[in-house]
């Protein structure tokens, strides 16, 4: 869903490649994988489109175009390169560096746990100071508001209040399905395992990093989906704090408008898994 320049709300949606909704949709582990490849993909486009919608003249019929047949090859091809970018810098910044920055303190490390613990608090102080850094750009926290939104209004549809902002305003901004728990859950997975692989050689170490990384994504989703399923119990809601407490830092309190985007974007998704909305966009 996406606010117009003429101040109406866009709603439509983007279609997924079969691969997505397949049985390896079934499969552990594979799935968070596939996940983790489709929210990348889905990212990039919806910015693509709400980039699209924000710059259209709101006289044309633009707006409600099936905007994915107007994807040129070279389009494609650049969402695609910049998942790669993406991926690319995210592990060099998250996995590589802090490795390469403990392997130079080998000397004084004589515990492999200790290095890989070392080096886990080392990506997990970069995740948190990144997530802060960009959290002072006003157009990001503008992102974090929408990002509050999201939260608030789904929590209201679980609790099966009316969607509507003054109802919507009453719930927290932080949820246990959150994209910001998942990334803190992969950075303490991956300590776990990258402590019980030791400390081969740097040329180990670094491709230990790099391949390893769809396994803990895998790993990792699995954790939340079980953390999810028991969220009441007492063990899954200490597993779900730090993530909660991190989402302090990437949602912001959301105005009375963002909330109506995130409920044309709820009411649209509902409708569309009733079988009540056929069309690409409205």
């Amino acid at each position: 869903a996406v606010r117009c320049p003429d101040g109406r709300i866009w709603t439509g949606q983007l279609h997924l490649n079969k691969i997505y909704n397949g049985k390896l949709r079934d499969l552990p582990i594979i799935r968070g994988v596939l996940i983790l490849i489709e929210t990348l993909m889905l990212g990039i486009r919806a910015l693509n489109k709400s980039a699209a919608i924000a710059m259209a003249n709101p006289e044309s019929t633009f707006i409600g175009d099936n905007y994915e047949e107007h994807l040129s090859r070279a389009e494609q091809g650049t969402i695609l390169g910049s998942m790669v970018i993406a991926l690319v810098i995210g592990i060099g910044v998250f996995f590589l560096l802090p490795l390469i920055g403990v392997r130079s303190l080998d000397q004084f490390i004589a515990s492999s746990v200790i290095s890989n613990l070392f080096e886990g608090l080392i990506r997990l102080a970069l995740l948190v100071g990144y997530i802060w850094a960009v959290g002072h750009i006003k157009e990001i926290q503008r992102v974090f508001a929408y990002h509050g939104a999201e939260h608030m209004t789904i929590h209201a549809h679980e609790h099966g209040v009316p969607l509507n902002p003054a109802e919507i305003a009453r719930f927290p901004r932080a949820h246990p399905r959150c994209g910001t728990a998942f990334l803190l859950t992969v950075v303490l997975i991956s300590i776990v395992i990258f402590a019980i692989i030791g400390r081969p050689s740097l040329p180990m170490a670094i491709a230990s990093r790099i391949f390893l990384v769809p396994v803990i994504a895998g790993i990792s989703y699995e954790f939340i989906r079980l953390s999810g399923a028991h969220s009441q119990a007492l063990f899954a809601r200490a597993l779900m704090y730090p993530g909660l407490l991190l989402q302090s830092l990437t949602t912001r309190k959301p105005d009375e408008h963002q909330i109506e985007v995130a409920i044309a974007a709820l009411n649209f998704t509902l409708d569309h898994d009733a079988g009540t909305s056929n069309d690409i966009s409205r």
